[in-house]
């Protein structure tokens, strides 16, 4: 009987103490985030998808002793974790902090004439340009989860409203060799002529087109 009754306790703790998934969480905070963006004219997607970016979900560890869902760093008086991560009395006062902070600090308040309140691209790309995450795919992971969970439509979008179109940020990678260019020999050239013609050595040119003779024929293609 003891046994049983250690298991039900275990089972009980187990259930009491599952991480919420995503759909709960958004279903927990979307009245909030909608009130806030009604009042405030920022996208309630943008306000949910930083959330759960930031707190997994409500699972992080700043979310359920700090009451921080964020990632909004300053003082705390929480005894149980050591942080550098404020805290706040409950989750709301986390969210209407984050609208605050857009609101009053620079540079995230010049993102209200720019973006409309149903534009969440828009805003996911200019909360990452003004330096909110250091991550580059930071905004491209915001909108990857309003587009799977459908974010937008708590937005109040009305009829008709077209998404503006957004490039997408394209990475250039960097060269880590000069790019050889090509001089096609002609009747009565040689390594030497060629060289000072092309600002280089006749050595270089030995090396870099694998030449251990200097003969040379007309029509040949050096890299220089």
């Amino acid at each position: 009987m003891k046994r049983v009754f250690t298991f039900c306790l275990l089972l009980l703790t187990a259930i009491i103490s599952r991480a919420q998934d995503t759909d709960e969480y958004i279903a927990e905070h979307v009245e909030y985030a909608q009130d806030l963006m009604r009042d405030h004219k920022i996208p309630a997607s943008i306000i949910l998808a930083v959330a759960i970016h930031e707190s997994a979900s409500g699972n992080s560890k700043i979310a359920q002793h700090l009451n921080n869902h964020f990632g909004v760093k300053g003082p705390n008086n929480n005894a149980e974790i050591r942080s550098s991560y404020r805290d706040y009395l409950n989750a709301d006062e986390s969210y209407s902090h984050f609208v605050e902070i857009m609101e009053t600090r620079e540079p995230f308040n010049n993102l209200f004439a720019k973006y409309d309140q149903y534009d969440y691209k828009g805003w996911a790309y200019g909360i990452r340009s003004c330096g909110y995450a250091r991550s580059r795919s930071w905004a491209s992971q915001v909108i990857g989860l309003i587009k799977k969970y459908e974010l937008y439509q708590y937005d109040e979008r009305p009829e008709g409203y077209e998404e503006p179109v957004y490039a997408s940020p394209v990475r250039h990678r960097k060269r880590t060799t000069a790019r050889s260019k090509i001089y096609t020999v002609k009747a009565g050239d040689n390594l030497s002529v060629i060289a000072k013609k092309k600002g280089t050595t006749v050595k270089a040119l030995m090396q870099k087109n694998g030449m251990k003779k200097v003969n040379l024929k007309p029509g040949q293609k050096l890299k220089f």
